[in-house]
């Protein structure tokens, strides 16, 4: 018998066959379902698709189950669709609420212990073990994100420094002096790490003790990542996790060392969170190497469970994605975040991704890695006009108007569109420690 791969934690689940992990699914489902026809709320909005919860027994059932929305949990505010009595939930969460209130999610105790387990999958996959020093760098208060690696470091018995983002001046010593081998932090405040230790005079090649990264919160590039990856300790590797609030935390999907580099992440969860790639336009399930919106349903969540939650995340479904030398054959490979389905601008008919300006920026010598901008004329998806805006490191050696043209004419050759580029000198644009807001309207 071939002996369990050391990276998974959880090898009665994670070497499953597809076949085996859909099985836990359907007995999940009929579960769920039985739990969500004691909500006369939960009820009422699978009525609007002419089923019943109880229906979920029949996994074919779910296909008929209406989408569920933000705007339509903004309806219910304060506790939205919760399945749980408010005693009964041990802390809450909430969505980012970048427009309108935040929408607020809870946790029981068991559904706390279920997410240290999922953050913690993804941790030993990685190649976090007990005992190692770990620095958590994702955001606390309402935010999931630094809750749930705290509760993933905790269950493999990591070390852990929650300094939270921020703090950057004494974050960079830190990294130093107490030889952490872990980091849990946003891309772009990991780029704002590197910038700041080589301003005090801290050489991260050298200097630090990092051997990986879980970078989330936002897509990243590749070129970005690889960027990152070269200034840091040889065979220190930044490993892309995802998740929302709404799904239980970042837990949809993670890297392993074979899908790091193909730039892809395995479903690591599947068999608690239930996801379907959809196309945007039609709803109906995308194919191997097609680009589908990411649906996810929350198998085991006791409060605040989710059933065909529409993120807006769209990815590219591996072109084969069962097939990794990693072992999880039940997991399928997805590549990392494009863009998001609200997020896509329809400029003079070209469709735009700022995944794909990061892209050329990340690429482009001279540029500082973590400040773009993306500027347009109007709110919505479709403005007239766009502006680009990046910054020029001060170490480049041309003028900055050198610097624009370069990057004109690749985004040029990468859209199919002209956009004007300003270059800014270095510390000009706006940096952000979590998720970075790349499209501003700008009159």
């Amino acid at each position: 018998m071939t002996p369990p791969d050391q990276s998974m934690l959880h090898p009665e689940i994670e070497r499953l066959d597809r076949g085996e992990i859909q099985a836990i699914q359907r007995r999940k489902l009929a579960a769920l379902g039985a739990r969500l026809a004691r909500s006369p709320e939960w009820v009422a909005h699978f009525r609007k698709g002419g089923v019943h919860p109880r229906d979920l027994a029949d996994p074919q059932a779910l296909a008929r189950v209406p989408f569920l929305e933000k705007s339509q949990l903004r309806d219910q505010y304060p506790f939205p669709l919760l399945t749980e009595p408010v005693e009964a939930v041990e802390r809450f969460c909430a969505t980012s609420g970048t427009t309108g209130l935040p929408v607020l999610f809870g946790f029981t105790r068991a559904d706390l212990a279920m997410l240290a387990k999922q953050v913690a999958r993804q941790l030993h996959c990685h190649g976090l073990r007990a005992g190692d020093r770990a620095y958590n760098g994702f955001g606390f208060g309402l935010w999931v994100g630094g809750l749930a690696f705290d509760l993933g470091l905790a269950e493999l018995g990591a070390v852990n420094f929650p300094v939270g983002p921020g703090r950057s001046d004494l974050v960079v010593e830190w990294l130093r002096d107490m030889k952490l081998k872990f980091a849990s932090v946003s891309p772009v405040f990991l780029a704002t790490l590197i910038r700041t230790a080589r301003e005090k005079g801290i050489d991260p090649k050298s200097d630090w003790a990092l051997r990986y990264a879980v970078i989330g919160g936002q897509s990243v590039s590749r070129a970005f990542r690889d960027e990152l990856e070269a200034e840091m300790p040889a065979g220190f590797k930044t490993y892309n996790t995802y998740g929302t609030t709404e799904a239980g935390g970042p837990t949809v999907s993670s890297t392993c060392d074979h899908s790091h580099a193909r730039d892809e992440m395995h479903l690591i969860n599947e068999d608690t969170i239930l996801t379907e790639i959809l196309d945007p336009d039609t709803l109906e399930p995308v194919g191997p190497g097609e680009i589908g919106e990411i649906v996810v349903t929350t198998l085991d969540k006791q409060a605040s469970p989710v059933v065909r939650w529409r993120t807006r995340d769209l990815v590219r479904v591996s072109d084969l994605p069962y097939d990794c030398e990693c072992g999880r054959k039940g997991m399928p490979r997805i590549g990392r975040i494009i863009g998001r389905s609200d997020d896509m601008l329809k400029v003079r008919g070209v469709i735009v991704y700022p995944s794909q300006i990061e892209d050329v920026v990340a690429a482009t010598r001279g540029t500082v890695k973590e400040a773009w901008q993306i500027y347009v004329d109007a709110p919505g998806p479709a403005p007239k006009h766009i502006v680009v805006a990046v910054e020029c490191e001060r170490a480049y050696n041309a003028p900055r108007e050198e610097l624009a043209a370069i990057i004109e004419r690749a985004l040029s050759g990468r859209l199919g569109l002209k956009v004007p580029v300003e270059c800014h000198p270095e510390g000009t644009l706006p940096r952000y420690e979590a998720k970075a807001q790349r499209v501003q309207v700008r009159k």
